[in-house]
């Protein structure tokens, strides 16, 4: 006697189904990539260390670590296809140019990723068959209980025979043992999402701490190193600029000051009228000469930002702007130095370039503090056109913002407008 258990339950999401799906394949196939690779590493490993008195050792566990790397790199794909998990490739050790036969062939035994690789073929066994089980177990509960209703009829059926279902005294014959297995496979199926996920979650943490953490550590420093070589790039740009300007504006207006001193001195005795005027113009020429060290200091430290902050600097900026300009500034006071110093220049370049190369009738300069950064935006009405290439304005802006770890976005397209906008960490405040 057969009897039809229909399983109902609330269907999952299109997405929850994808999910649970390909959580389920990277759990199965855990087993059937970490035998292999446990295989080939243990094996390599043990033939290696056996024969380490003779140079072949050398070579096989050689052969070992660049085995082993390529399981590693086959469990990083599929972290990132199966799990849709970031999974960061760290940079291996390579020969160097010039390198022996002999170095070249021990280059993957000094690289410590290797030795992790090696540590992952062997302990994966251990979560990709516990993955793989729990899976295994879990799938075959929600189908057992799906269609037991339908084989249970080929199932032997003794008089001593007896079901679970009167094992746990709910009731005798096929009716009870269909309906007890669809219950089971019903809670089965509620729980397989979680419980797929977490094996899936399991074995790819014990991967990623083996096989990707020392690349974000990789990353880490290759970004500390790239904004200490900004900064320095960019304090060198600043001092040819100063030298530049210094040499272009004061020094120039100085060599002037000196002639017409000189002209006026020997003026004095023949012509005291024209004198009178030579040292006129020469007191203009210091009172133009002062303005314009004032105007480099304010490009080296301003006092306006030093004494007043931030905000004060930047409305002030905003007002001896060339262009008019619309200013919408709301930012806190207490922000770290090299942040009020680098929001400022930002200002001030983006400014710079707009009365310089834009032809804008306005501008508009935003700057706001959005929790753990503050955002620049900067727009002209311009004719566009406006590139970060070297040499320009906003290609040392850039180097003076990935000092900080700052990011520097573009917008200028043909006939404008123009859009520049940066965004500056804070930090700890």
């Amino acid at each position: 006697m057969t009897t039809t258990a229909v399983m109902t339950s609330r269907p999952m999401p299109a997405g929850a189904v994808r999910r649970t799906l390909l959580d389920s394949g990277y759990a199965l196939s855990a087993f059937l990539v970490a035998l292999p690779a446990f295989v080939l590493a243990v094996v390599l490993l043990s033939l290696g260390t056996g024969l380490l008195v003779l140079v072949y050792g050398v070579l096989v566990l050689a052969l070992a670590a660049m085995v082993a790397r390529g399981f590693a790199r086959f469990e990083r794909a599929r972290m990132r296809t199966m799990l849709g998990r970031a999974a960061p490739s760290p940079s291996y050790l390579c020969a160097r140019p010039g390198d022996g036969l002999l170095r070249r062939t021990v280059t993957p035994l000094r690289d410590p990723q290797s030795w992790l690789d090696l540590t992952w073929s062997v302990a994966g066994l251990v979560t990709g068959t516990l993955a793989f089980a729990v899976t295994a177990a879990w799938w075959g509960a929600v189908l057992t209980g799906a269609t037991y209703w339908f084989w249970q009829v080929w199932l032997p059926d003794g008089e001593d025979d007896g079901g679970l279902a009167e094992l746990l005294g709910l009731g005798e014959g096929a009716v009870a043992e269909s309906l007890l297995n669809a219950a089971l496979g019903l809670v089965a199926l509620l729980t397989l999402p979680f419980v797929v996920r977490f094996v899936a979650w399991l074995h790819s943490s014990l991967a990623w701490g083996l096989l990707c953490s020392r690349a974000e550590l990789q990353q880490e420093v290759r970004r500390v190193e790239t904004g200490r070589s900004a900064a320095r790039r960019a304090e060198a740009e600043s001092l040819r600029r100063l030298e530049r300007d210094i040499h272009d504006g004061p020094q120039q207006r100085m060599v002037r000051l000196g002639m017409d001193l000189g002209r006026a001195r020997r003026q004095l005795d023949s012509d005291p009228a024209r004198a009178a005027a030579t040292i006129e113009e020469a007191l203009a020429q210091v009172g133009e000469t002062v303005e314009e060290l004032r105007s480099l200091s304010r490009g080296i430290a301003p006092p306006l930002l030093v004494d007043r902050g931030l905000q004060v600097a930047l409305e002030d900026l905003a007002a001896r702007s060339a262009v008019p300009v619309e200013a919408d500034i709301d930012v806190p006071a207490g922000l770290p130095p090299h942040v009020e110093t680098t929001t400022y220049f930002v200002v001030s370049e983006a400014l710079t370039n707009v009365a310089k190369h834009s032809g804008a009738a306005s501008a508009r300069v935003q700057v706001r503090d959005v929790g753990d950064a503050v955002l620049v935006r900067v727009e002209d009405d311009g004719v566009g056109g406006a590139h970060e290439a070297k040499g320009h304005g906003l290609a040392g802006l850039g180097q003076r913002l990935l000092a900080v770890d700052g990011t520097l976005g573009l917008e200028s397209p043909a006939g404008g407008p123009t859009v520049v906008s940066a965004l500056v960490p804070t930090g700890a405040r």
